[in-house]
Parts: C-alpha cells; sequence; structure tokens
C-alpha cells in the first residue's frame, strides 16, 4: 500500500486540551511534539496568515519524528491579496522558507487554496500558470473553491506538470467547487475533509463552518473513496480533516484510520 500520510488542519488549539485531545495543562508551545503521538502529518494553517520563516520550520522539523511531513498552506498574498508587482518577491521568500523541510525531506506538499471569488478568467489562468511555475520542482497541492475551474483543459495541465488536485469534501452548496474523485498527479493524492455544515458554511462564521462531526457511515464512505478510488496507483496520500471546532478533526481522523488498517 502506498504511504498514506494522516493529520488535521492546524494542531495548535486550546480548546483540544478541554476535548481530551492534549492533555490538560498542555502549553502551546508543547501541542506539536503531543500532536505526533497520534498522527503523522500535519497542514499548517497559520503559513496562510503571515509569511512562514526558515529558522521556525527549521525547529519545527527537529521536534518532530523522522517519518512526520508538513503539509503548508500557501500565503494569502500569493492566493487572495495579490499585489502585481510584488507576487514573484512573495513567492521567492515562501520558496526560501521552506528550505529546511525540502533538506530534511519532510515538506509533503504546498497546498494552494484559492478562494471562492478566483472564477475561471484568462487572466487568472495566467496567473495560477506562473504562480506554480515559481515552485517547480517542489510538490503542489492546488484547492480551488469556484466550480468555473471544473474544466478537462485544467486537469490535463495538472496532468502534465504533476500537480495534484485536491479532493475536498464539503457542504454540497451549487457556487462551491464539487468533490471530484480525480486523480493528476500519482506521486500525491491529497483529500481536505472540511465538514458537511451547510447552514455553517453560508454564515461566514468560521467556528460554524468547520463545525461538523463526521458519522461512522460517512467516514466508512471516505475509507472507500480512499482505498477503491483516490490510493490505487498512487504512490502516496495525504489526508486532513479541517473540522477542528472542538477536536472534531482529530476524533474523526483517528477514527478514519482505524477503518482504513481494518481494510
Amino acid at each position: 500500500m502506498a504511504a498514506l500520510f494522516t493529520g488535521t488542519s492546524g494542531y495548535s488549539y486550546g480548546e483540544w486540551v478541554d476535548a481530551g485531545v492534549y492533555p490538560k495543562g498542555t502549553h502551546a508551545a508543547n501541542m506539536l511534539t503531543a500532536y505526533t503521538r497520534h498522527f503523522n502529518a500535519v497542514e499548517l494553517n497559520y503559513t496562510w496568515y503571515q509569511m512562514p520563516k526558515a529558522p521556525s520550520l527549521e525547529r519545527m522539523a527537529a521536534q518532530v519524528p523522522g517519518n512526520f511531513m508538513f503539509s503548508l498552506k500557501l500565503t494569502r498574498t500569493l492566493t487572495h491579496e495579490v499585489d502585481k508587482t510584488l507576487w514573484k518577491d512573495e513567492a521567492a521568500a515562501f520558496r526560501r522558507a521552506v528550505a529546511p523541510l525540502v533538506d530534511t525531506q519532510k515538506l509533503l506538499s504546498i497546498l494552494v487554496q484559492l478562494p471562492p471569488y478566483f472564477r475561471r478568467t484568462p487572466d487568472r489562468r495566467a496567473y495560477l500558470a506562473a504562480l506554480l511555475e515559481e515552485f517547480t520542482g517542489l510538490p503542489m497541492a492546488v484547492e480551488f473553491r469556484h466550480p468555473s475551474w471544473v474544466n478537462d483543459k485544467v486537469f490535463y495541465e495538472f496532468e502534465r506538470r504533476n500537480i495534484t488536485l485536491v479532493t475536498v469534501d464539503g457542504p454540497p452548496l451549487p457556487h462551491l467547487f464539487p468533490r471530484l474523485d480525480l486523480v493528476t498527479n500519482p506521486d500525491l493524492i491529497y483529500l481536505r475533509l472540511h465538514g458537511r455544515n451547510s447552514a455553517g458554511w453560508r454564515s461566514g462564521n468560521m467556528q460554524k463552518q468547520f463545525d461538523y462531526d463526521y458519522s461512522e457511515t460517512e467516514l466508512r464512505e471516505t475509507a472507500a473513496l480512499m482505498t477503491q478510488r483516490l490510493m490505487p496507483g498512487a504512490r502516496a496520500g495525504a489526508l486532513f480533516f479541517n473540522n477542528h471546532v472542538r477536536g472534531q478533526a482529530p476524533k474523526n481522523c483517528l477514527r478514519l484510520a482505524a477503518i482504513l488498517q481494518a481494510h
């Protein structure tokens, strides 16, 4: 079976102490170590809010086991708040920052999460192509939110460039990019599970948006998706739960991992 890396989107949540994910009294500085006792990968979300620093990532890499991997969300100045005169400098800075993870072979992927308003237009197609070009040689995964990107030409280009199309499990809302069980890069398949809280998603409140507890039936369906559709033929897989509220993400991830191990 291909290597499978499982975890959550972010790991530093104070409420996870109350939820029992971390032992009582766990300080934020010790959460990554506690997290690695359960999972072999993490998706870093803070790198979307601020440009990561190489020394910080180097310290994090030193805290985790040898087989532990990181996926980093690309900074918002490259996805949501793009300055046409500065973005190449930002891309170069991000690339320098992840160098410690590349050097230690702990970079699972760079996640390019594009905003809901990022419609497929000639200008945006050109920007995305240029952006991916700046990261040539690094593992890249792209998550679309706007459904206009459901297009065979997009998928063909991803296949040609070994770019991973992220499979998204989210609310079944018509204005969102749908879940596609499509493998564009067999080097890495990537599944993100946001929860299926349609009302919360519409609210715009992040706590409500990601407040969802997957049922046993839904987790078993997800396991079947992984084993029957996504993983066959893949050399590695990444699976991250983003429904972090009240510790639901780690709880669901551990249960799914157990189901997968039983297969």
